[in-house]
């Protein structure tokens, strides 16, 4: 025989047809996390609108490299790269004035957020989608490279 408690934390994890009565509120878990290791592409901008919701913007390139060819694990054969390039919003007040005043183009950062998805209409009136890092933390990362004399 189940006890109480287990019985209510096994309930939270299964819905019965019988649970789905208009107006109750069922919580599930779900999760929006992005990680991102790479430099940034432009300076930083701050924008504000209407006066509210100030953020700071910037660009993030990341790069995937693979080697191509016969033997892929041999030294042969050509690498091949892309390169990413994310938007990333920091709207958290602290956050976003240090990420304005320190981030410069060429910096090596990782960013952690959600990924948002929004829409604008550009200046010709088309719609357009835009996809967004939106960043709940920055770590600024130091290159250990000296300049050769």
């Amino acid at each position: 025989m189940l006890r109480p408690a287990p019985w209510r934390v096994f309930r939270q994890f299964v819905r019965h047809e019988s649970d789905t009565v208009v107006g109750s509120l069922v919580l599930e878990r779900s999760m929006n996390r992005v990680q991102l290791l790479g430099r940034v592409g432009q300076d930083p901008i701050m924008r504000q609108v209407d006066g509210k919701n100030p953020v700071t913007i910037f660009s993030l390139a990341t790069n995937e490299m693979w080697r191509t060819g016969e033997n892929e694990e041999a030294q042969g054969g050509d690498i091949s790269q892309k390169t990413t390039w994310h938007r990333i919003s920091v709207f958290r007040p602290g956050l976003r004035d240090v990420t304005y005043q320190y981030v410069k183009k060429g910096s090596r950062l990782y960013v952690e957020g959600k990924l948002d998805y929004g829409e604008y209409t550009d200046k010709n009136n088309v719609r357009r989608q835009a996809t967004t890092i939106v960043a709940d933390n920055v770590i600024f990362l130091s290159d250990n490279v000296k300049e050769k004399v």
